[in-house]
């Protein structure tokens, strides 16, 4: 389908709705109608965009319950990570946009504050929901307001540590605050199911909680001890039955009044449920459940393909796919299985992304040696070094953007102690459409600061797999940081070699000038140095293969006989590796050498294609070749060279 005419469908409800406040003005039977065309807009533009889809499609009837009866932006809501939110968005005023959903210049696929008035805070890490919840009931204790606040909170965050530490503080804090447990894993029968909605309807009831607090008031002023012992024996009975039926008593012993669990897909179940606890004031937890991909059979079926999923067909539900190489994240997995079968004291653990890393293969090949911990990045790191002090060799497999996790614990628990726990950084550098919190750019400046810990970064799918092997080899703290792409096509190996450590490689000699590209970026400079080539800038290109440590007799050898470098690195350049080099060649006293650094600045990379990021960088062969042009001759090149000059002269 053409992008324009996924914004021209005409949907009968759907487009009467500007604002929540038109949802409040539908009669009640339209509201089923309204989530099938909210359904139907969101299968048709991620089929298109790609996107979280299972998660958004199993949210819609709460998305609708809660703006039904809640009125953002005066009231807060809060989602955890976000994936959930595309239902949000439409409802709240960028229906019409929502066919630029995850484009460069279009609505982020993440909730954003500078987006809209109803995107009340940036998400999309886990965990973070109940904590900001907690402080903004506190900061409404200061204004003096009325609103409410609401934390949209999915189980798998249950799995992440700071959940607990955000229940703990606001259970005790005993503010107004409600929490909406969005439960897509636990399943209930449907009779316990209906039962349990009807019970939540009468147990949140105005009639009921009056009742309920009469009697808490009548039997606490019984004199003497037999008053307390009513109250005691009456709260307990009404604990054992919650006990029973529910999941609940964690909650309430937290400090939450626990209501559900109810159908998350029962409008009116949901609506009733919601406008009870409304009149609530104190720390709420409403348990819903949910069917992740509801009404799209194939994400049903398959709700962890259709979790984060690339464009496909409506119809069969069949995922896109493009020609070429295989990408980094399956080679890794498949080498993993490979040195595995080998050495049976490598063990995989990752944190919820058990296909997201590519270790789908070894979980089924290994179960005994395979560890999902869950969105528990700090645990996982930890779990690690206490297998590593045993004399194991666990291979942490999690992206660029979540190791940022469990930062403090690798230098604690693993490069203080000198441990050899392997760390397999995917996602490395610019992700692409899921914008700023995804993107992968920080860990070259936060692991070379790390004694002990080794940085390799791969050119291609076949150094990866080397450079695996070597990390798992080294016996030490190890990091190779590799990108969402795919390989650049080169043979792999029957089996990994080990790379020399802290050895670069020279792939290609010049006289005028050095490009020292890590990673990702050799493949576009050396076609930066046949552009280079063709207007008489003979261009050496450096594959450093390590960040820490540098290859520094390598480095220094290059840079004497050019007296002109360009570091190019798909990081940020403050403390990244152009930086490293820097801090190398001032080392060494080589401080009359030119330098340019290529790689992010000191700003956060926002959503759109990969392609379209890189070249907003200079990150691409006609960036690079720029950027050495002017560094040696104090001008631009392109427009200067034909591009059938530039590429026939592209070594091959």
């Amino acid at each position: 389908m053409e992008e324009h005419k996924i914004s021209d469908i005409q949907y009968s409800i759907l487009n009467q709705v500007h604002s929540p406040e038109d949802i409040k003005k539908l009669p009640f039977e339209d509201l089923k109608t309204l989530s099938s065309e909210v359904r139907d807009l969101i299968i048709r533009t991620v089929s298109e965009r790609g996107g979280h889809l299972a998660s958004s499609l199993g949210v819609v009837e709460l998305t609708i319950a809660l703006l039904r009866v809640f009125s953002p932006p005066k009231d807060r809501f809060v989602f955890d990570v976000g994936h959930q939110a595309y239902a949000y968005k439409i409802l709240t005023g960028r229906r019409d946009q929502f066919h630029t959903l995850r484009c460069k210049g279009g609505i982020a696929g993440f909730p954003k504050r500078r987006e809209s008035e109803y995107d009340f805070f940036d998400t999309g890490h886990a965990g973070n929901a109940i904590s900001v919840a907690a402080g903004l009931a506190q900061a409404r204790c200061y204004s003096g307001s009325d609103h409410k606040v609401i934390a949209i909170v999915g189980d798998g965050s249950l799995t992440c540590g700071v959940s607990y530490e955000g229940l703990n503080q606001a259970g005790v804090a005993d503010k107004d605050l409600i929490i909406i447990l969005n439960d897509n894993e636990m399943s209930i029968s449907p009779n316990v199911g209906a039962m349990a909605a009807y019970l939540n309807r009468i147990m949140t009831g105005q009639l009921v909680t009056r009742f309920r607090d009469e009697i808490k008031n009548i039997l606490k002023n019984i004199p003497g001890s037999m008053g307390r012992s009513m109250y005691g024996v009456a709260r307990q009975f009404e604990d054992a039955l919650k006990g029973f039926l529910t999941p609940g008593r964690l909650f309430e012993d937290l400090g939450f009044n626990y209501v559900g669990p109810i159908d998350g897909h029962q409008l009116r179940h949901l609506v009733d449920t919601l406008t009870n606890v409304k009149r609530f004031r104190e720390p709420l937890l409403v348990h819903t459940i949910t069917c992740k991909g509801k009404g799209y059979y194939p994400a049903e079926q398959d709700p962890a393909l259709f979790h984060g999923v690339g464009p496909f067909e409506i119809e069969s539900g069949e995922v896109h796919s493009s020609e070429g190489p295989p990408n980094y994240t399956t080679v890794f997995g498949k080498t993993m299985v490979k040195l595995a079968e080998k050495d049976p004291k490598i063990l995989a653990i990752t944190a919820a992304m058990e296909y997201g890393t590519g270790l789908a293969d070894f979980g089924h090949i290994f179960p005994k040696r395979f560890f999902d911990v869950g969105i528990a990045e700090q645990h996982g790191v930890i779990f690690a070094a206490g297998l590593a002090v045993e004399g194991y060799k666990p291979v942490v497999a999690i992206y660029s953007t979540f190791t940022q996790r469990g930062y403090d614990h690798i230098i604690h628990d693993v490069c203080m102690q000198n441990l050899p726990v392997v760390f397999a950084m995917d996602r490395a550098g610019i992700v692409g459409e899921d914008g700023p919190t995804h993107h992968g750019v920080f860990d070259i400046a936060f692991t070379r600061t790390v004694p002990n810990l080794v940085v390799m970064v791969p050119s291609n799918e076949d150094e990866l797999a080397d450079m695996l092997f070597t990390a798992i080899q080294l016996g030490v703290p190890c990091a190779i940081r590799y990108p969402r792409a795919k390989g650049v096509g080169v043979a792999i190996k029957k089996f990994p070699e080990t790379i020399p450590l802290g050895k670069g490689s020279v792939v290609l000699e010049g006289a005028d000038l050095l490009i020292i590209a890590l990673g990702s970026m050799l493949a576009p400079a050396i076609q930066a140095a046949g552009i280079l080539q063709a207007s008489g800038i003979s261009a050496g290109v450096l594959n450093p293969r390590f960040v820490k440590p540098l290859d520094r007799d390598l480095i220094v050898k290059m840079t004497r006989a050019t007296g002109h470098v360009v570091t190019v690195e798909e990081g940020v350049l403050a403390g990244g590796f152009g930086s490293a080099v820097l801090e190398l060649l001032a080392d060494e006293g080589l401080t009359d050498v030119r330098v340019i650094r290529l790689g992010i600045p000191d700003s956060f990379v926002e959503h759109g294609t990969r392609e379209e990021l890189l070249a907003d960088y200079g990150l691409t062969p006609e960036g690079i070749a720029n950027a050495a042009y002017s560094l040696c001759k104090r001008t631009t090149l392109i427009g200067r060279v034909s591009s059938n000059e530039a590429l026939s002269a592209i070594p091959h």
